[in-house]
């Protein structure tokens, strides 16, 4: 809680708005309902907050056999597996260098690859089977999610206004090069704002989809 509390009040400073927080079995989460195009700097700013409170705990207040269990929940929290904190860590990098829809993906299977390893590492109990089930079970459930996610990130860029200063041209129609903190323009005769090829492939969308039938 402790360490969750480092992300929430982050989260506060910076006006995020906070669904709920859960327990779960490695320990604790906290839900957001926010755009996913709000600056990576900011989600960054709170990803980085948990962690450093902990250690702060850690090596000032925590006495005793606190400080070496602090720190295996900490080292296990910062591995790069979804939900934990070093998922999102690595999510965070990758948005950096290419785009949102292809960090997600690869953040996600990394997650599987690092979730295996740690299976044949480790040694089995109960909780660590538990918690191993959990984690796999949310990293499956985001896999199915990922062209859900990736529409939501395009529906927010066509529906409301981001002022990011960055800008990249896109060859063709390629929404799937689109990043997060960039603006976006289209090379399709021509040059066309992301709001205009949005606003063109959601209206194609809306026009195929089949009317109800009176009977």
């Amino acid at each position: 809680m402790i360490h969750e509390g480092g992300h929430i009040l982050m989260a506060l400073i910076l006006k995020w708005k906070i669904t709920k927080v859960s327990i779960l079995p490695f320990g604790a989460l906290t839900v957001f309902d926010e755009d996913i195009n709000r600056p990576v700097k900011e989600e960054a700013l709170i990803a980085i907050s948990g962690p450093l409170v902990q250690l702060f705990f850690t090596f000032f207040v925590f006495k005793g056999e606190m400080i070496s269990y602090s720190l295996a929940i900490l080292f296990f929290n910062l591995l790069p597996i979804y939900p934990l904190d070093g998922a999102k860590f690595l999510n965070l990098f990758l948005n950096k260098i290419m785009s949102f829809r292809l960090s997600l993906i690869a953040t996600l299977y990394f997650s599987v690859i690092c979730l295996f390893f740690l299976v044949v590492k480790c040694n089995f109990n109960l909780l660590f089977i538990l918690i191993v089930s959990f984690i796999l079970v949310r990293v499956i459930d985001e896999i199915c999610k990922v062209e859900v996610t990736f529409n939501r990130f395009l529906l927010e860029r066509e529906i409301k206004n981001f002022n990011f200063k960055k800008l990249k041209v896109i060859n063709g129609l390629n929404v799937h090069r689109m990043r997060r903190d960039f603006r976006h323009i289209f090379k399709v005769n021509g040059y066309k704002t992301e709001k205009e090829i949005l606003k063109e492939m959601l209206s194609i969308t809306y026009e195929n989809v089949p009317k109800k039938s009176k009977h």
